[in-house]
């Protein structure tokens, strides 16, 4: 059953648009028509999940996947949350406003080791168990989202939920492939790998086996034979923490799906609101074979596999056209690895250059850094710059195997100072194996040798934003039978920040030790970490990667270990346990007793995720350490020869590199054109749900709509050129409007008809347009002539008031108002000035509308029938200068002459009125 969206979205819901799903590409299939329903989940806030590439190319995927649906579900802000368990709502997924419990499948993305708190509370907020023990009995005392957070205990009307038939619940994702066990109890299958294959298959198993009518567990050990689907249940923990089957008919080691990217399933969803990548992105790579020990995404995504250059290309022009948006993102985890990257950049830049388009890239290899790549970036407005040097010396660089020498640092760095950058973003990380306070400092060191040696006679010295993030190791790397200590991060932070100030133009961010902390502790723990998990969410940790949340969310974990008595193990990260570099540094000892391992039966010992077939060879990993002890570089196999790390073969594929085409003739950087041929005024409403969309995302909304209706429209001049685009007033949220007027000017002449066929086939349903006419284009803009604006209210006494008034009531109280010859109303200005002001001269006209239809253009309003509710229309000021008179306004005036307090239910502009 659809849950009333429009009954939790009162004014008190900031950012109300995130949770309507109907978004330009979002996807409504028939409910009844699937036999295979899916919702999957990126457990963030809106605004971070709906930017994740890997979260939108998979619902576009499974929606073209026959008489199957995929729908969307975010975690809710928490003053949604908490309305969520306030009116016992269980928690709904965006396009069909369903419960979460309705779905066949509920997939999580798993992608970062603190993320599973996230999931547990969207867990709770529909209302379904959290472990599949539970869902599998069917016997869980399951009280929604009315659980007591602060003491882990469910309230006292808690109820048994006789739900058994509730979705199966996975996860995918970096964390959930890397080492899945801390999580395990908390999901029926895990996907491991990339998805773009597996989770088709997935769906296929689940509707052949509700044909079947396969029981829960029968389904689960249906799904266990797919490659790339682990079962937890199916599995036991040893004492060692390794991880073995429990049955013969499941595979000992579970393998990791490996997918060919097809950058035209990056084209999507395009959000109303901002969101944290408010632009384009197309993947041009996947993998990696650098061979970085310290990167887990590195391993993980082996092979490498570049996208055909005319693929991404062709991708980038269809997807710039179809979305508006007027910025694009190449992704990779080694974008400069892509050899075709410069001919693809200046394409698309020359395919695309009359269009206001900018390019941006992540972080990059500074060793390939050139004028050429130089070139594509950015647009009219110059891109950040990001390299990520990772250590500050020679010797550390060559332990990690990042393959930068201190020569090719210091030629790309001056390559982006001697094309214009004169601010550069560094990654840099402390705690590496083997490294020393000279190591350490030598960060400090290499900051000041690049400045020097970067100084250009008549320009600005370079300024640095670096980053210091805390070394955590991770499974299937290197070192991942390295130990760190928080203690020595401290010790090393301090150390370094006392060097880094005395550097000018340098600008230091520190990762916060705990968090490293933390993600090392779950990262390579085993199955006895989910009770850890469970009561840290218990104890009020959530969005724990948010600075804001981190005081509490750190308060939550740290007494959520000390109440499972796993202290012992978060001592040894606070403390180091075994430094792999024993030959270069003296062990750092916990005060715990506990028997010392040689080397051999450390690297032999089993691993709770040895379980996970990556594709990389245990035995080579051991020998790479080695390598990292001897300080030796292992060359990147995707361009020299083979590493033998075992990867290439049949079950995972080859390395596939696409030599680059020629790079194009560059011609010519855009150009905006200012040109002011025509002026169209239209006039147009804000309905339905879009009632909900803020001014700055209508701003936004304006701007795409133009380009994706290839509008010929003007931009403003210099440094950010901005399209002509004018809204005569700002709507408040909320309200609805048949009279908004927006004046939108032109480079060169059109049709009237064809402007306005254009504009209405690419404007939302929920923006009509209701009239369009050409102004003179030197005239004064509709915002520099407005004068009035008519509304129509609804409003009510506030409930706990007397009685409802009559009609003659409301009249006399609108006679008062009118003959009043002073209302005055105190303001505060922008610069924090209080401000007496009359609002009696705003107001022009008064009067009662008895006739009038509450509900508007199918408008849905909640008034409980207990409320006696008048319509009033009235003219008032509306000038750019700030005399206006808002609803809120004319409440206020009645509030005073009748001595009630009055409630504005509804507020509708009708028309926006023009200096003649």
């Amino acid at each position: 059953m659809a849950v009333s969206v429009e009954k939790l979205l009162t004014p008190e819901i900031i950012k109300p648009a995130r949770y309507l799903g109907n978004e330009l590409g979002a996807v409504h299939k028939p409910w009844e028509e699937a036999e295979v329903r899916w919702v999957l989940t990126y457990p963030e806030v809106y605004e971070v999940g709906a930017s994740n590439l890997g979260h939108i190319i998979l619902y576009n995927i499974l929606n073209a996947q026959f008489q199957q649906l995929c729908d969307r579900a975010y975690l809710p802000a928490p003053d949604l949350a908490q309305k969520l368990r306030e009116t016992q709502t269980p928690l709904f997924a965006l396009e069909s406003r369903r419960s979460l419990t309705d779905f066949d499948i509920l997939g999580f993305s798993l992608s970062y080791e603190l993320g599973a708190t996230n999931i547990l509370e969207m867990l709770d907020l529909a209302g379904i168990p959290l472990t599949w023990k539970e869902r599998l009995c069917g016997e869980a005392e399951v009280q929604g989202c009315r659980g007591d957070r602060e003491t882990g205990r469910h309230g006292e009307n808690s109820t048994q939920n006789p739900k058994s038939n509730y979705p199966l619940i996975f996860a995918g994702g970096q964390t959930a492939t890397s080492n899945p066990e801390p999580y395990a109890d908390f999901f029926d299958f895990m996907a491991l790998g990339d998805g773009e294959e597996v989770l088709p298959e997935i769906g296929v198993a689940i509707r052949e086996g509700k044909a079947a009518g396969l029981s829960r567990e029968e389904l689960l050990l249906k799904l266990a034979q797919v490659p790339g689907v682990y079962v937890p249940m199916f599995y036991d923990m040893a004492e060692d923490g390794s991880v073995h089957p429990n049955r013969p008919d499941v595979p000992e080691r579970i393998l990791r799906r490996v997918a060919t990217p097809v950058p035209e399933h990056s084209i999507g969803l395009v959000p109303f609101v901002e969101t944290v990548h408010n632009r384009l992105t197309v993947e041009i790579r996947r993998g990696c074979t650098r061979g970085c020990r310290f990167c887990q995404p590195g391993m993980l995504t082996r092979p490498a596999r570049d996208v055909e250059p005319e693929k991404v290309v062709n991708a980038i022009e269809k997807g710039m056209r179809e979305t508006g948006y007027n910025e694009f993102s190449l992704l990779s985890l080694s974008c400069s690895d892509y050899l075709a990257l410069p001919a693809v950049g200046m394409e698309i830049k020359n395919r695309l250059k009359d269009e206001n388009i900018s390019l941006s890239l992540p972080s990059q290899r500074v060793d390939r850094f050139d004028e050429n790549i130089a070139n594509i970036l950015g647009g009219t407005r110059q891109p950040s710059l990001t390299f990520a040097p990772e250590a500050g010396t020679q010797r550390m660089r060559d332990v990690v195997n990042k393959g930068l020498t201190n020569e090719e640092l210091l030629r790309g760095i001056k390559t982006a100072v001697e094309q214009g950058w004169d601010k550069v973003k560094l990654y840099f990380m402390i705690g590496l194996p083997g490294e020393t306070d000279v190591d350490v400092i030598g960060i400090a060191e290499t900051l000041r040798w690049l400045r020097r040696e970067c100084t250009m006679q008549g320009r600005k010295r370079l300024n640095f934003t670096v980053t210091i993030s805390n070394f955590t190791p991770k499974p299937h790397t290197p070192f991942q039978w390295h130990s760190v200590s928080t203690e020595e991060f401290l010790r090393k932070q301090q150390l370094l920040r006392a060097e880094l100030r005395r550097i000018k133009g340098v600008k230091a961010n520190f990762t916060d030790v705990r968090i490293s902390a933390m993600e090392d502790f779950l990262g390579r723990g085993d199955r006895r970490l989910a009770p850890v998990v469970r009561r840290a969410w218990e104890l009020g940790a959530g969005m724990d990667a948010w600075m804001e949340s981190l005081e509490r969310a750190f308060a939550a974990w740290e007494q959520a270990i000390a109440d499972s008595n796993v202290d012992w193990k978060y001592r040894q990260i606070k403390e180091g346990e075994w430094n792999v570099m024993d030959s270069q540094n003296e062990r750092i000892e916990s005060k715990r007793k506990r028997p010392q391992y040689s080397w051999d039966e450390r690297l032999n010992a089993r691993l709770p995720w040895d379980h996970i077939n990556t594709g990389i060879d245990k035995e080579w990993l051991k020998g790479d350490l080695q390598k990292a002890l001897e300080a030796t570089i292992v060359p990147d196999c995707a361009f020299e020869g083979c590493s033998l790390c075992g990867i290439c073969g049949t079950e995972f594929g080859q390395n596939v590199v696409y030599e680059p085409p020629p790079i194009p003739t560059f011609e010519g950087q855009f150009k905006p054109h200012t040109e002011r041929a025509q002026r169209f005024r239209v006039k147009l409403g804000k309905v339905g749900e879009l009632r909900l969309l803020s001014h700055l995302d209508l701003v936004r909304l304006f701007d795409r709509v133009v380009r994706r209706a290839a509008l010929p429209v003007s931009f403003t001049g210099g440094y950010h050129p901005m399209p002509r685009i004018s809204i005569a007033s700002a709507l408040s949220l909320g309200m609805t409007s048949s009279g908004e007027v927006v004046d939108f000017e032109l480079a060169r002449r059109i049709d009237i008809e064809e402007f306005r066929a254009k504009l209405m086939e690419k404007l939302p349903g929920d923006i009509p347009v209701y009239g369009i006419e050409e102004v003179e284009v030197r005239s004064p803009s509709a915002n520099k002539l407005l004068e009035k604006a008519e509304y129509v209210l609804t409003v009510a006494l506030a409930q706990g008031e007397d009685s409802p008034p009559n009609t003659e009531a409301w009249q006399a109280w609108i006679d008062r108002a009118i003959s009043s010859p002073e209302i005055l109303f105190e303001k505060t200005t922008k610069s924090g000035k209080k401000k007496e002001v009359n609002l009696r001269d705003r107001l022009f006209s008064l009067t009662i509308e008895p006739n009038l239809p509450l509900v508007k253009e199918n408008q849905q309003e909640s008034i409980s029938s207990s409320i006696k509710a008048v319509k009033l229309r009235y003219i008032g000021s509306c000038k750019n200068d700030g005399t206006v008179l808002k609803p809120e306004h004319l409440v206020y005036m009645l509030d005073r002459v009748s001595g009630q307090s009055i409630e504005l239910l509804h507020a509708h502009r009708e028309r926006l009125i023009l200096e003649e």
